[in-house]
């Protein structure tokens, strides 16, 4: 905190000042700030802690400010510019000041009952609230746009990988959505922050209350929040909610770093089973042939940068004692970041995911040119009473003997078959088949088109969309 002029003689040393600001940083929490004003001067009032017509100007002048920062009127005084003390070195100073140059002395009533500390502590969680929200929004922008996919290519058959190797024949919608899913553990991860953030730390005051008569639960209710933080030295000196935040953030960022990386293999010449519209890829400033995937990759990039705010958060707040300690003033920065990042992030990829164009031949290509139905062999022989182990070895048996002679199991004469296993019959060329191996998925979830189908249902009565 800046230190009161009546305490010490001295001016802040210029660079000392110019060191300590966070207002180019807090600037962005104006809108709660002056929000978080408005409802402490009406609970005041409302207290009779101060005269209702002082309350009433002061919220006059507070919407003025408001209004002046949004067109750009008011500009934010640079740090120290009234070469006090008191210098105007973060949001909430400078928009005291301001009110106290439109109404005088009245608005030096805004402060009565409340620190900074909870002050700041207060704009936070009102700014989670803003960033959950938008946050929501977003993510099921994106989760539109994946089960549109999904339903537009629904009956389209692609390998499905392990260890990056393929492993098994999968639905395309059914991998689409699997991010999907994941979507929505980010989004009910963040409604849970909004949660434990939706509570008021107003009345905390700088860590031990005060000593005016204030209605903490009715600052909170003016607010729109869920009640108060309990413990003043709690509401005060903690930033888990922030902390919770930039998690699901770097959470999210995981998922769209798969999903990125995902779509840049998709698109590589050596896959060619997408295209990306023209719009969101660049070329190269020496090779005119290339199409890159840029902004995939920069999702994939920016996930680091998220990964490093969360970490510089918690770093920030390991080992403080109770309770304001001045390193809290570094929350801003990674949050602001992590929470403008990941946004971006998932705009751009909804929007560049719009333009994605699967190309059906190259998935059957692939279904033709490796042991994908190898594990059939192995259920069919399970279902012929063969215990699972040794099914699966007799199945390996058989794709060895497939690789000597350079064969697709359908090519493996039956003879042979029966030789590694006398319960293989003609039937087993039935089997061997992407479709019939979807169709024969029995489990709640799998890749059968069945399966699917209930899935693609149940997003689109999820999203209120019909696709």
């Amino acid at each position: 905190m800046t230190r009161p002029r009546s305490r010490f003689r001295a001016p802040l040393n210029k660079e000392a000042l110019a060191f300590s600001s966070s207002l180019a940083v807090d600037k962005w929490l104006y809108r709660e700030d002056i929000e978080g004003s408005i409802a402490h001067v009406t609970m005041l009032a409302q207290q009779k802690i101060i005269p209702a017509n002082a309350a009433r100007r002061i919220r006059t002048a507070l919407q003025q400010i408001r209004r002046e920062i949004d067109s750009g009127r008011l500009r934010l005084p640079a740090p120290g510019a009234d070469g006090g003390r008191m210098a105007a070195d973060d949001i909430h100073m400078a928009i005291e000041a301001r009110l106290i140059e439109k109404i005088g002395e009245t608005g030096k009533m805004l402060h009565t009952a409340r620190s900074r500390n909870d002050q700041v502590a207060l704009d936070e969680r009102l700014y989670l609230r803003r960033t959950m929200k938008e946050m929501h929004a977003l993510l099921r922008g994106l989760q539109r746009v994946l089960v549109s996919k999904a339903h537009a290519y629904r009956d389209v058959i692609m390998p499905g990988y392990t260890h990056l190797q393929r492993a098994q024949p999968i639905l395309l919608a059914h991998h689409l959505l699997a991010y999907v899913e994941m979507l929505e553990r980010d989004r009910g991860r963040f409604a849970d922050c909004l949660r434990r953030a939706a509570r008021s730390p107003l009345g905390a005051a700088a860590l031990a209350g005060t000593p005016f008569p204030v209605d903490r639960e009715a600052s909170a209710r003016l607010l729109g929040l869920d009640g108060i933080v309990e413990n003043s030295i709690d509401a005060v000196s903690d930033r888990d909610a922030l902390i919770e935040c930039v998690s699901a953030c770097a959470l999210t960022m995981m998922h769209l770093s798969r999903l990125a990386e995902d779509l840049v293999l998709w698109v590589s010449q050596e896959w060619r089973f997408a295209t990306i519209g023209e719009a969101f890829t660049t070329g190269s400033s020496i090779m005119p042939q290339k199409q890159n995937p840029d902004m995939a990759e920069l999702v994939r990039g920016k996930t680091g940068r998220v990964y490093g705010d969360l970490v510089a958060l918690l770093t920030v707040m390991k080992g403080l004692p109770l309770a304001y300690n001045r390193d809290m003033q570094e929350d801003k920065e990674p949050l602001f970041d992590a929470v403008d990042t990941t946004a971006a992030s998932l705009s751009i990829m909804a929007r560049m995911f719009q333009t994605v164009r699967f190309i059906p031949s190259r998935f059957e290509e692939e279904l033709r040119s490796d042991f994908l139905l190898a594990t059939e062999l192995a259920d069919y022989l399970v279902r012929k009473g063969v215990a699972f182990r040794t099914a699966y070895m007799h199945a390996g048996a058989v794709v060895r003997e497939c690789a000597g002679r350079r064969c697709s199991l359908t090519d493996l004469p039956l003879k042979q078959y029966r030789a590694i296993n006398k319960k293989f019959e003609a039937d087993i060329y039935t089997v061997l088949n992407p479709r019939v191996s979807l169709r024969q998925k029995k489990s709640s979830g799998s890749t059968s088109p069945a399966e699917v189908g209930r899935a693609l249902r149940r997003w689109s009565r999820v999203l209120g969309h019909s696709f």
